[in-house]
């Protein structure tokens, strides 16, 4: 029995300090990670599609949409948008709902190392996972493995395979209105297709590639 406590603590150690150690790997250009998502597929023996891109590949109307719709304060926060995140716990403690507060390092940390079941435990895991991912990478580099690691639909990962699977072009060739729809699709890959997208879906793109064209003030830390 003590042998195997032992294991069973040295297992969780194991599962909750392994990713602090790889995201120093993680930084390195010619490493391309894969996701909890894309690892259960495999276990699973179901198909997926991912295409690497580097950032320099990827369409910068793109990059721009994802900001303005998933985290506008990417360039200004260290991993985590405090004051969002404030917010959403009054709102908790107050018994109102609650909006996201994720950020960008707050989704990679997710996507590379946690569950995608919603908890307060997973929340508090990826906090200081972000914070840790945004001392070491770069704002590139973060973007880039986020970009290549986010499900876009389902079976489909990377921003490159998206492009290819919903409108037929490479990622550096995405239109404004095609970055808009696939920075919209991705609060729910499951539901929202980019290429045959629901009037909401129309709307709410049409608000993100307005914004995406007035971000150049946002994106300095991406662009400069």
């Amino acid at each position: 029995m003590r042998r195997l406590i032992g294991w069973s603590l040295f297992i969780i150690f194991l599962v909750l300090i392994l990713p602090y150690l790889l995201i120093p790997i993680y930084s390195l250009q010619q490493v391309r990670p894969v996701s909890t998502l894309m690892l259960g597929e495999t276990l699973t023996g179901r198909a997926y599609e991912r295409q690497w891109i580097d950032f320099d590949g990827i369409a910068p109307v793109l990059v721009q949409s994802v900001m303005m719709s998933e985290d506008g304060q990417y360039c200004a926060h260290s991993g985590i948008d405090w004051q969002a995140l404030n917010l959403v716990i009054d709102d908790a403690l107050d018994g109102e709902a609650t909006r996201g507060a994720s950020t960008i390092p707050m989704q990679t940390a997710k996507n590379l190392f946690l569950p995608s079941t919603r908890s307060v435990v997973r929340k508090a895991m990826e906090i200081p996972l972000a914070m840790w991912m945004d001392l070491l990478w770069s704002k590139r580099r973060m973007m880039e493995i986020y970009l290549n690691i986010a499900e876009w639909a389902p079976g489909i990962y990377g921003v490159e395979a998206a492009a290819q699977a919903y409108f037929g072009v490479p990622a550096a060739k995405l239109s404004g209105r095609q970055a808009a729809l696939l920075a919209v699709t991705l609060p729910n890959p499951v539901k929202r297709n980019a290429a045959n997208p629901s009037s909401g879906m129309k709307r709410l793109a049409g608000v993100i590639e307005k914004r995406a064209s007035q971000s150049g003030a946002y994106i300095k830390c991406l662009y400069d």
